[in-house]
Order: C-alpha cells, then structure tokens, then sequence
C-alpha cells in the first residue's frame, strides 16, 4: 500500500485538494477531524485537555474557543497539548492504516497539517505539498469565522514556511491558478500510482 502526505500551510486549499482524493474513491485520515473527534463530548482527548486548561472543558466536551484564547496568551501551551494529544492522534492514524490494508487498499492518504514539523513524512512513502500565492493564502483565511489578525500569527509561526516545505516535497500542488489545474494534477498522479504499484524515484528532502 503507497501511503501519500497531505501537508500544506492553512489556506492554501488541502481541505479541497482530500476532497478531490475522496472523491477518485482514495481514504484520507482527516488529522484535523481526529483532533475533532478527540475533543467531542466522550472522546479521549478531553481528559487530557482538562489536565492542562480545565476551563477549556465545557459540558464534558473541549472548547477550541477558549484553547485557542488560551494559547494566544501562553504560547507555550500549544506545544504541551500537542505532547499530550499526539500519542492518541498517532493511535486513530494506525487504525486508519490497518484498516486500509485488511481492505486491499492500494493507495491512501494520511491529510496531516504539520506532517513535517512533526516528523510524520518519515511515515509516509510520497509527499505532496499544497501552496498558494501568500495574497491568497492570506485572503482565504482572514474571511474564516472568527479569525483574527493575532490568531492568524500564532497559527503561522507554528507551521515551518512555505518554501520550506515545498523543498521537501515530492509534489508541490498549486491552488492559486484555478481548481481544475489542481484537481488535474492529482488525478494523474492517482493514474499514476494506480498503474505503476510504486511511487515515482523520491527526490532527496533536504532537512528541516
């Protein structure tokens, strides 16, 4: 089974580049959805959320209104969430696989905002980047609901820069030109794929 990357910086339009792999019948463990899901009333996060902000837990569920004030005002908070969410992210991941692989899966992908600042490339066979013009990454976000210049900040000093990333990737797939370029450009590397077994020759990633 080819494992592919989804990694790219917010905005840049990962959300639809998983959606255009949904959509050729590919699986994508949604890393973002499982933070989601590990925050939701039951879910295994919450505990470890309550540990650390227990204000940040509100009717049995965490609040990611009050993590995220949290966070602005101690920027120090976001790397001991991410120490202690990260086993149980890893966990849902690795049922995600084996699932896959019981089902004769040739391909999946693995869509994981910080897979190089966390090293999770390392578990990946093909990386594939998404970018987009710093205008337009720009743009995208500040019209998100309740997004501000300060968050915007947080959020990007976190993420390892664009160019950064585009030289470790194996595929850099722009989303500023028009949304059939891209989606194009992933249906044939799903051919691709498909049809070889294996993934192309990688490029060497230069380190972070």
């Amino acid at each position: 089974m080819i494992v592919i990357g989804l990694t790219g910086g917010i905005g840049m339009g990962k959300s639809t580049a998983a959606k255009v792999f949904r959509r050729l019948r590919i699986p994508v463990h949604d890393a973002d959805a499982a933070v989601h899901r590990l925050y939701a009333k039951g879910g295994a996060g919450v505990a470890a959320v309550a540990r650390l902000v227990p204000e940040a837990v509100v009717g049995g569920a965490v609040s990611r209104e009050v993590l995220r004030a949290r966070a602005l005002a101690d920027s120090s908070l976001l790397d001991r969430l991410e120490a202690a969410v990260h086993p149980l992210l890893r966990r849902e991941e690795a049922r995600f696989l084996a699932r896959c692989r019981r089902a004769g899966r040739p391909l999946c992908v693995l869509d994981i905002p910080l897979l190089f600042e966390t090293g999770a490339d390392a578990r990946v066979d093909f990386v594939v980047v998404v970018t987009a013009p710093p205008s337009v990454q720009r743009a995208r976000v500040l019209a998100r609901c309740g997004m501000t210049e300060d968050r915007l900040r947080v959020i990007l000093a976190r993420q390892m820069p664009d160019r950064a990333k585009q030289r470790r990737a194996d595929m850099v797939l722009r989303t500023g030109l028009s949304r059939h370029f891209a989606q194009a450009r992933i249906r044939r590397l799903v051919a691709q794929l498909r049809a070889s077994g294996a993934v192309p020759a990688r490029r060497q990633r230069s380190k972070r």
